[in-house]
Formats: C-alpha cells, sequence, structure tokens
C-alpha cells in the first residue's frame, strides 16, 4: 500500500515537476514512523533517486525557556 503511493507520488511529481525529477532535487521529509523506515520504503527512495531528509529532532521541554 505504502509503496503504491509513493509509486503514484513519483509519477505526479515526474508530470506536474518534471524540472525538479530532471535535477534530482525531489526530497521526501521523514517523520520517523516505523513504516516509513521500513526497507522497501528506503529501497524504493534509493532505487528512484529521491533523497529522504531526517526529522529535525524535537526540542525538550527544558528547551522551551530559549522561546518567548
Amino acid at each position: 500500500m505504502l509503496i503504491a503511493i509513493l509509486e503514484r507520488l513519483r509519477d505526479m511529481v515526474r508530470w506536474k515537476r518534471a524540472e525538479i525529477w530532471r535535477t534530482n532535487r525531489c526530497f521526501v521529509l521523514h517523520d520517523n514512523a516505523p513504516a516509513h523506515r521500513s526497507v522497501l520504503v528506503t529501497d524504493f527512495l534509493s532505487n528512484n533517486n529521491v533523497t529522504a531528509l531526517e526529522h529535525p529532532i524535537l526540542l525538550a521541554q527544558v528547551d522551551f525557556y530559549l522561546f518567548p
């Protein structure tokens, strides 16, 4: 199911944003969900030249004093 969604996304990027696909500037932001870290998904992304960006680390509650 998830691979089918990624294939549809890939095809839509190829069709609607061909310049992004041609220049290999296609990125996916990972949220570290177990389904998104599976071997099938990571293999699909690497085989299709899609760069997976890691989700930024969330701030701990002790860091909240840094922001107004």
